[in-house]
């Protein structure tokens, strides 16, 4: 097996140079450099990352857990590609610092939880990011020892760093680009009260009402609990039908997420009510595979799912390396409005703004 020494001797240059080289620690001249890698082709040297790991105490091992290889959809929660966009986001700027990304899955159940992070630690990682399926609270488990962690896509009550969406200002900038677009009887889907998101979601709606002199009115809320169930599909096309019935109906409606914008598509089509001409409709996560390919297109909210993996592994870097930075804990990560042809732009169209002759749902 070749040797620092043998790479050496075959580029004509200093065993310390070859180290300078592969450790990219000093300043090294372009034809030095070429002739050490070209040496290190030749000879098929492989570094010792153990050795270096016992002289420089870093490893260059960062741990990732997540659920998103084994994720299933046999669940009602909101789980997809967050998990994946999270991780390339993450990956970009563990490549750039020249960090090797460890990925282990949960296999679906938070009792691995514990077993992962102390695999991790045993593998000298240098730190280890969790990162969730959805907006949520977390409680891992506590370590023996200094293993710096970083939470994307959900808290702690530990404190723990973390970086989440800033899902209050998501909807809020949403409902006050709708009301500049003529709208002001807005009706909203909220996601299960038990997720995070809903009641901050739910809060951003209410923030622009007000900032925008506009009554909040209960009578156009509704919690959808599980659009996949039967059940819950008729009570929402109840609520829907109530809603377009009314003396004064809402001209667009917000979803709690994209998904459920789709099936409310599904629903009012079912009625003989087109959209927009009848009544708008927006979502929110731009899932592209959703929103892009519904007919009308979708006007959704981004969720920055990759930003937000850039920014978790920027503080878990920041933690590595003991820089003393004020960040503030949770970090929001806010993502821009996509607005596209579900929504009627009252101000930029010939669509009266009240549709007082407009399809009776049946």
């Amino acid at each position: 097996m070749a040797t620092i020494y043998d790479v050496a001797k075959v580029a004509g240059v200093s065993p310390k140079t070859v180290s300078r080289v592969l450790n990219r620690d000093a300043p090294v001249g372009k034809k030095t450099r070429e002739a050490v890698e070209a040496a290190i082709a030749e000879l098929g040297y492989v570094p010792s990352n153990a050795a270096r790991m016992m002289r420089s105490n870093k490893s260059g091992l960062v741990g990732l857990i997540t659920g998103a290889i084994s994720q299933t959809n046999d669940t009602p929660e909101p789980t997809g590609l967050p998990d994946l966009f999270i991780v390339q986001g993450i990956q970009k700027v563990m490549a750039a610092k020249n960090k090797t990304l460890m990925i282990a899955d949960t296999a679906g159940s938070g009792d691995n939880i514990s077993h992962l992070l102390r695999t991790f630690q045993e593998h000298r990682a240098e730190g280890v990011i969790f990162v969730a399926e959805y907006h949520q609270e977390v409680d891992l488990p506590q370590l023996s020892g200094d293993l710096p962690i970083v939470l994307a896509n959900c808290f702690d009550n530990k404190g723990t760093p973390s970086v989440l969406p800033d899902d209050r200002k998501g909807q809020r900038d949403l409902v006050l680009r709708l009301i500049k677009a003529g709208h002001n009887r807005i009706a909203f889907l909220r996601l299960p009260a038990h997720l995070s998101a809903s009641e901050l979601r739910f809060s951003g709606y209410c923030d622009a009402l007000s900032k925008s002199g506009i009554d909040y009115d209960p009578q156009l809320t509704c919690t959808v609990f599980n659009d996949d169930d039967p059940k819950q599909i008729g009570q929402l096309k109840s609520t829907l039908r109530d809603w377009l019935k009314a003396e004064e109906p809402p001209t667009v409606i917000c979803c709690g997420n994209d998904k459920m914008a789709m099936r409310v598509y599904g629903i009012l089509r079912s009625m003989g009510v087109n959209i927009p001409e009848d009544v708008s409709i927006a979502g929110y996560d731009n899932y592209a595979l959703i929103a892009e390919t519904l007919f009308p297109a979708l006007t959704t909210v981004e969720l920055p799912y990759a930003k937000i993996g850039v920014r978790t592994a920027e503080r878990l870097l920041d933690l590595i390396d003991a820089k003393s930075v004020d960040y503030p804990n949770p970090e929001l990560i806010d993502g821009p409005v996509f607005w596209r042809s579900s929504v009627t732009d009252f101000f930029n169209s010939n669509v009266t703004m009240f549709q007082s002759n407009g399809r009776t749902p049946s």
